[in-house]
């Protein structure tokens, strides 16, 4: 099976990673997703470790019918030749997920897991090291990704990886990440309209970015612009909101 660069893909290929990626994450009799298979190789780590069921989901249709094929004797993986950003997850419930996903829909993908986190307990994935940074809320100026990350999840960067495990060998270096979700309801498009409204005009002060009345104690904050305060004060202005 030939990587195709056209879909992103980069195949995982050290069994060491795969044996850490798996160890991050509950995976005995749990339902597990796993996005972006490749020739399943991570996926034969998952399976070692009896998850209830595994979904494969997997755009490549070449590698769907190899997967098939490889996996026909197993009775709870089930593979789904689809877009991950097209997936629905329906009826699925208290799931984990996995994934070595290309890095050209990263982004979009984290953000639909982010609006289906009430069905998931727990994200491992693999990201391009500067993206794993650019969600890492602990650290650097805000943006509306880390944002997103804080009031949906509890996120860690686990290890560093190298390029050097991957075939073909990608131009950047990679981390793996984890998301513990919370339960915390959220209105989406409340949510969505407050990240329209902060982030879209970083150089204006935040109050001129608001039409609301903001109690006193907030003045402080909202005199400033959104790359000068911190997780904190922003999660306050949300909250009021």
């Amino acid at each position: 099976m030939i990587p195709k660069k056209s879909l992103g893909q980069n195949f995982l290929i050290d069994k060491n990673i795969a044996k850490k990626i798996t160890n991050l994450i509950n995976i005995k009799n749990k339902i597990i997703i796993e996005v972006g298979s490749g020739t399943g190789f991570l996926t034969d780590f998952i399976l070692k470790k009896s998850p209830k069921k595994l979904f494969i989901i997997e755009k490549d249709n070449k590698l769907c019918k190899y997967l098939e094929t490889k996996y026909k004797i197993e009775e709870n993986v089930y593979i789904i030749n689809q877009d991950i950003l097209e997936f629905k997850f329906l009826k699925l419930k208290k799931i984990n997920l996995i994934s070595n996903l290309p890095y050209n829909i990263s982004k979009n993908f984290i953000l639909k897991i982010l609006k289906n986190k009430n069905i998931i307990d727990e994200m491992v994935i693999m990201l391009q090291k500067e993206v794993a940074i650019k969600f890492n809320y602990n650290q650097g100026k805000l943006n509306k990704y880390k944002f997103l990350v804080s009031l949906c999840s509890d996120y860690k960067i686990c290890f560093n990886v190298s390029k050097n495990v991957f075939l073909p060998k990608p131009k950047i270096d990679s981390a793996i990440v984890k998301f513990k979700f919370n339960r915390k309801n959220i209105n989406w498009e409340k949510a969505d309209n407050f990240i329209k409204m902060i982030f879209n005009n970083k150089r204006k002060i935040i109050k001129n970015n608001m039409n609301l009345n903001i109690k006193r104690d907030l003045s402080s904050i909202i005199n400033k612009r959104v790359d000068q305060i911190g997780l904190n004060e922003i999660l306050k202005i949300y909250d009021l909101i």
